[in-house]
């Protein structure tokens, strides 16, 4: 018993697709991670994961009872970058640097107040967390910048021993995300992981559970084609994760406050064409093993993993070393994300969309084209 190669026939797709989706409608798997998981995720990289540099907690010790000491204390109290813990000494603040609690310490000395009368205050303490090298330098960068606002305010030159400062000063800009916020990016890059999971984690399912259950026999006694079979299986997973990227769309701009400035068409042109590699590689993966545990590890640790890893969602691809910069090159979800946050943040930049969007369907073209290839069209 074999599938044919025939052409596609329209009633019996129809009544293919119509079989999915009452299995899809059975599976109530199906739904947690169509629409469950990914409200989970949305909401974890939108409120619970953040990147900004703001409210970072430090500790400051004022061991000067003059006003300009008490000043610069409330200065860096009123920083909408530091979450300040006040003490009067150094010894009950050293626990939290061990535990955690504070990533850095301000110390202002005795004698700050006198020093200042006389127009030459006494340098502060900064004292750091070096086991976490990237918050040390912000906090360290970040609590100079605070006594020098403070040190301006107050009518006071450089510190003794500073360099005085540049002739020009310099207003920095930023594009589309002027405010720095984490979320912004965040949020379309978790759109990427929903697709992903969607796309490749329930499509590795589908041809081996037909193998499992048995009724890939009958599949086969039938005059179905493999065209037929194929289609059969992709199209309803193509709906549902649109309907997933659609759910995610609205929260992103109505819950999160991402702003959206692209339009709907090439947010539909980005998904569509990351579903084609999604979905052929979920297919290929699924005929390939007729195992579903077997299938759903391969899919995590072919398409999640590198999809979580190597495509920019986290880490910063310019920064990984050249032969990790290489492999990303093999990710396709390294093309979705980058064109996600352009439609999002900038708009409808067709000169960086369409190249990604030819990589991502050469990428669904090889997928689909070794899944016909493995797909077993007779019994063994």
């Amino acid at each position: 018993m074999k599938l044919r190669d025939a052409a596609l026939d329209p009633r019996r797709l129809r009544a293919l697709i119509g079989k999915e989706l009452a299995q899809i409608a059975r599976d109530p798997s199906t739904f947690l991670i169509a629409f469950a998981l990914p409200l989970l995720l949305l909401f974890l990289f939108g409120y619970a994961v953040s990147l900004d540099t703001t409210r970072t907690r430090i500790a400051v010790v004022v061991l000067d009872d003059s006003a300009p000491a008490l000043g610069l204390a409330e200065a860096y109290r009123r920083s909408p970058y530091f979450e300040v813990t006040l003490a009067r000494s150094l010894a009950p603040v050293r626990g939290m640097m061990v535990d955690g609690t504070a990533r850095g310490i301000v110390v202002i000395p005795d004698g700050f107040g006198a020093g200042v009368k006389r127009r030459a205050p006494p340098a502060i303490q900064v004292i750091t967390d070096g086991s976490q090298p990237n918050t040390a330098s912000f906090v360290g960068t970040y609590a100079e910048g605070v006594r020098q606002s403070w040190a301006l305010s107050e009518g006071l030159g450089p510190a003794p021993g500073a360099r005085a400062g540049p002739p020009l000063a310099v207003s920095p800009r930023f594009w589309f995300n002027p405010d720095l916020r984490s979320r912004y990016f965040l949020v379309p890059g978790s759109i990427a992981i929903v697709m992903t999971m969607i796309g490749t984690l329930l499509t590795a399912l589908v041809v081996a559970r037909e193998w499992e259950r048995g009724t890939m026999e009958a599949m086969m006694a039938t005059p179905i084609s493999m065209a037929e079979f194929i289609a059969s299986k992709v199209i309803p997973y193509f709906l549902l994760a649109l309907a997933s990227m659609a759910l995610c769309t609205a929260l992103a701009v109505f819950v999160f406050g991402v702003p959206f400035r692209g339009s709907i068409l090439a947010l539909l042109a980005v998904a569509a064409s990351f579903l084609m590699p999604a979905l052929g590689l979920g297919l290929f993966i699924s005929a390939a093993t007729k195992n579903q545990f077997v299938a759903s590890q391969i899919a995590l640790l072919t398409a999640f993993l590198p999809t979580f890893l190597l495509s920019g969602f986290i880490f910063e691809i310019g920064s990984m070393p050249w032969p990790i910069r290489l492999i990303t090159y093999a990710v396709p979800a390294r093309y979705l994300i980058p064109s996600l946050q352009t439609v999002f943040l900038a708009g409808d930049y067709w000169g960086l969309l369409l190249p990604n969007i030819g990589i991502m369907l050469g990428f669904g073209f090889l997928f689909f084209a070794l899944s016909f290839r493995v797909t077993r069209r007779s019994l063994d």
